[in-house]
């Protein structure tokens, strides 16, 4: 299954990217584990990237997980989601589109977090990548029925359209460390992505009966 109107699409390929994706979090996790010295390294630090020249941490954050709960939420939401873009877009597209959203909210934190002077701090997590993964996936199925935890019904644009309420309360109240600004840069990045590469408005077809 292919979308119709990728702006010069890729050759459809199926590598299964979202596996290889997967088992890369997972050797990282196990790898920052045995040594969590390896996160100055590639965690994104605003300090240590811009100053110590640590240019790729914008890149290597999204491949980076705290806790097991943490990884393991975020692997089921790109496997559960990602499989069905693979397929629909191809593998080379779902890449391009993980990728560079990833990297795009990646380089928007950092800028966040230098203008706001936020130097102490170590962004890690595949969630601005994924975000951006469901976003698409509820442009593209706006009314696909989902579970929330299994049980609660609710449609994929209305699960977007929640979360990004639940992102920027929850920004404005302050008081977590969740990096909710780069979750809604997920959100932003993958909309242009819908807008120039796939060419459709998603807000049209988000909040459209």
């Amino acid at each position: 299954m292919t979308i119709i109107g990728i702006k010069h699409p890729f050759p459809y390929r199926q590598w299964n990217v979202v596996t290889g994706i997967i088992a890369i979090n997972l050797l990282a996790f196990f790898f920052t584990t045995l040594s969590p010295r390896l996160l100055q390294y590639f965690a994104m630090n605003p300090y240590l990237t811009i100053y110590q020249r640590m240019y790729w941490q914008p890149f290597t954050y999204m491949f980076l997980h705290g806790t097991v709960t943490h990884i393991l939420f975020n692997m089921l939401i790109l496997f559960v989601f990602g499989q069905y873009l693979e397929r629909a877009l191809g593998s080379i597209e779902f890449l391009v589109l993980y990728l560079g959203v990833g990297l795009l909210a990646g380089i928007f934190s950092l800028w966040l977090y230098i203008t706001t002077g936020t130097y102490m701090i170590f962004l890690l997590g595949a969630s601005g990548a994924i975000y951006g993964t469901v976003f698409v996936f509820a442009v593209l199925n706006p009314h696909a029925m989902l579970y929330l935890m299994g049980l609660i019904p609710i449609s994929a644009r209305m699960l977007v359209l929640l979360y990004t309420a639940l992102d920027l309360l929850s920004h404005l109240g302050g008081g977590t460390n969740t990096a909710h600004m780069t979750h809604l840069a997920g959100f932003g990045f993958a909309a242009l992505y819908c807008v120039f590469r796939l060419r459709l408005n998603p807000l049209q077809r988000l909040l459209s009966n």
